[in-house]
């Protein structure tokens, strides 16, 4: 049987498995057959580092791989504009992952989304299983297991062609996985004005066996005050209306205190920080890639987080439900609040797994 997991403890262990990569230089993984396309310099010397020109409203195959194997990493680069105006490539490429011939994907996200970068901007992750580094490098080392077969799309709804899109996806050829090996799933999200008293909700519908293993958060504030009291809520086989896991409030979710808070010259600021399994990478009130002599930069406050449950995974045999509360403190107390908030929930299960909701479109994906 296959050994899934690496780490430390076994990398000095014999594996039993073929290493591939596919990216534009070799769109099939072949042995043998990396590097072959010609350049100015001449043969198999940088001929066709990427995707070139992919039309608006086309959907490309970035990987189309017979099984069983297990996807290792991914990395991803493309601009984040096409013009001044177009400033949106990172929501309106589509990202999607197929399992062993589904004819629904069990991985549908914006591509920036899935990398922890939400608002369409990039920022610097540096975690165990996703980085981002240093201006949209994005890569991913979620194993990915697949039996017969893994396919991964890209689909553009970006206004313009995308003149460049670099990647590469490393994986391995195995004889057989184990019966216990579950299948990547990731699903965003988004509610653009939450409901008052309503708790806002991160996965629904997932039946089955399996394990929770992380929560992308992109919260857009709306209200004044302090917005992160809000409990994250796990209901786990066949919980109704109380969850069998509560937290404390969405700052102690993500690993902070004390609304992330110093004091600079009087101001109380809240300070960014990346972990190995908790951060919070992004926030900005500007937007820093519009240049217009008619208006300023000013945005919306946009906070974006991420909590890997990899060394403590939410596990399930029949059903889950995810959801966060909206609720602030002011000078009067604890208050229901109104927020713009997306997510990406990542998760292992059995197959086969229920259909997500339609995806938003692509306006309704951008930032306010």
């Amino acid at each position: 049987m296959y050994d899934l997991y690496g780490s430390l403890g076994n990398l000095a262990v014999l594996k039993n498995r073929k290493s591939r990569a596919i990216n534009a230089e070799n769109p099939t993984g072949e042995k043998g057959k990396g590097g072959m396309a010609a350049s100015n310099l001449g043969p198999s010397r940088k001929g066709s580092p990427c995707l070139k020109d992919i039309p608006s409203g086309a959907t490309v195959t970035l990987a189309d791989i017979e099984g069983p194997g297990i996807i290792n990493h991914i990395w991803i680069t493309v601009t984040n504009k096409t013009t001044e105006a177009d400033c949106f490539v990172l929501s309106d490429l589509v990202i999607r992952i197929y399992w062993d011939d589904e004819v629904v994907p069990s991985v549908e996200s914006p591509l920036g989304d899935l990398f922890c970068c939400g608002f369409a901007r990039e920022c610097t992750v540096n975690s165990i299983p996703i980085a981002v580094i240093p201006n949209r490098g994005m890569n991913s080392y979620f194993q990915m297991p697949f039996r017969k077969r893994a396919r991964i799309t890209l689909e553009n709804q970006h206004a313009n062609p995308i003149p460049a899109f670099f990647y590469q996806i490393d994986y391995c050829i195995v004889d057989e996985l184990n019966d216990d090996v579950a299948y990547f799933h990731a699903q965003w999200r988004r509610e653009r004005l939450t409901t008052i008293g309503k708790d806002y909700v991160i996965l629904d519908n997932v039946k089955g066996r399996g394990h929770y293993v992380g929560t992308y958060l992109a919260l857009t504030t709306l209200e004044r005050y302090w917005w992160g009291e809000g409990e994250v809520k796990f209901y786990v086989d066949g919980d109704l209306e109380y969850p069998t896991i509560c937290g404390t409030g969405t700052e102690d979710y993500f690993g902070g205190s004390w609304s992330f808070a110093k004091q600079v010259n009087g101001k109380t600021v809240e300070q960014n920080y990346n972990t190995a399994y908790m951060g919070y990478p992004y926030y900005s009130s500007h937007d820093e890639l519009i240049h217009n002599d008619y208006h300023n930069d000013d945005c919306l406050p946009m906070r974006g987080f991420y909590r890997w449950h990899i060394q403590d995974p939410i596990c399930f045999d029949e059903d889950l439900k995810v959801t966060i509360q909206q609720i602030g403190v002011g000078h009067g107390g604890l208050f229901e609040r109104q927020d713009d908030v997306a997510s990406v929930a990542y998760w292992y299960q059995s197959e086969p797994h229920n259909p997500f909701s339609p995806l938003l479109s692509k306006e309704y994906r951008r930032p306010r």
